[in-house]
């Protein structure tokens, strides 16, 4: 049985200072129910985003690539559970002790000094954005603060500790999800052998982070696509990455010009949601949190019952209304996002992404 970890604590700092010796099947267990949740955490801020911009603007290179990044990090979420359940692990999604709060940390002390907020789309909010994809060893930085432990570092090790003990994956409890329409390399796949747990841990790693080489991601939707920091960084920067012409191994934002799109001008949730917050919430203002909190309780849900099942139809079944319910968020979050704040700035409501427990 998997033991779980509290995700607001330094749960994966803790981890990444086991030895490599200690790496054994509850580390394995515990670190990759970390991954699980890490990968959900970052689901809602560029959700937040991306269902800021405006109708006429979702035709955009920027709203393209932000849909990209949201279909990768959920095809990352289902590898993770993937290789919970193929150790015999047992993924925990919906718990309100373990989905993530906004505004606050990454889970697991990932980036300790980067807190994650809910907003519209902005420079601000692509800042934030490309401090959680952010490499280790990047081609092009852009950032100057000391390198915190990565998410690409923390898949190494969990690579590592499968490299280790091969004979820990059993293949049980195994998703398969259709996603190549969004890009290659986003199917969800049964891994049952060690070459397939490297394939998926390359996967997520490359397409959030690059290589050590190149910004490029190796398994793009379309040609000269960018792992998520580099395409995070052009958006901020406003321009295109290119190669700098007196280095051919340099790279530098100075390429074509990005505008951004425009947005519907949702505010930042205050930690808790907005009355927890002290912001007033007029009826009509709760009866779409309320619906909107409610479907998505109910994908976390549907994702953990998946993982669990044993019968794969019923498991499909469960990732298929998962999906569904995915779909079914954006309508509320994007009438909240039309609903002005009470303060007179101008900003706007938007979804709270809170977790609530299924009425008995």
């Amino acid at each position: 049985m998997t033991r779980v970890a509290d995700p607001r604590r330094n749960a994966i700092v803790e981890l990444m200072r086991v030895p490599a010796e200690g790496h054994d099947e509850l580390w394995l267990q515990e670190a990759l129910q970390q991954a699980v949740i890490l990968e959900l955490a970052t689901l809602p801020p560029y959700l937040c985003g991306l269902w800021s911009i405006v109708d006429e603007d979702q035709g955009s290179d920027v709203f393209r690539a932000i849909r990209t990044i949201v279909f990768d990090e959920m095809s990352h979420m289902g590898l993770a559970c993937n290789m919970l359940t193929t150790i015999g692990g047992v993924p925990r999604i919906a718990d309100g002790g373990l989905v993530p709060v906004y505004p606050g940390p990454l889970p697991g002390g990932v980036q300790p000094d980067l807190t994650v907020s809910l907003m519209r789309l902005s420079t601000e909010a692509l800042d934030m954005y490309s401090h959680i994809e952010r490499p280790e060893d990047a081609v092009v930085q852009g950032l100057h603060e000391p390198e915190p432990t990565s998410i690409g570092a923390f898949y190494q090790a969990i690579l590592d500790a499968f490299r280790a003990r091969p004979e820990l994956i059993r293949g049980t409890r195994q998703l398969t999800r259709n996603m190549s329409s969004h890009g290659e390399g986003n199917d969800i796949v049964p891994l049952t052998s060690l070459e397939d747990v490297e394939a998926a841990v390359q996967i997520i790693k490359e397409q959030g982070e690059g290589t050590t080489v190149s910004p490029e991601n190796p398994f793009p939707g379309d040609t000269g696509e960018l792992a998520h920091f580099y395409t995070f960084r052009e958006l901020f920067h406003g321009r295109r990455l290119i190669r700098v012409p007196d280095d051919p191994t340099g790279f530098a934002f100075q390429g074509d010009q990005i505008p951004l799109p425009r947005t519907l001008p949702m505010g930042t949730v205050p930690r808790g949601g907005w009355e927890e917050g002290g912001v007033p919430v007029p009826d009509e203002v709760r009866t779409k949190l309320d619906t909107f909190n409610r479907r998505y309780s109910a994908l976390l849900r549907f994702l953990e019952r998946a993982w669990q099942e044993e019968q794969p139809n019923t498991a499909a079944q469960m990732l298929g209304r998962a999906v569904g319910q995915m779909f079914a968020l954006e309508g509320p979050a994007r009438d909240l996002m039309r609903i002005p704040l009470p303060d007179g700035s101008g900003d706007t409501y938007g979804p709270e992404f809170r977790y609530v427990a299924e009425e008995p």
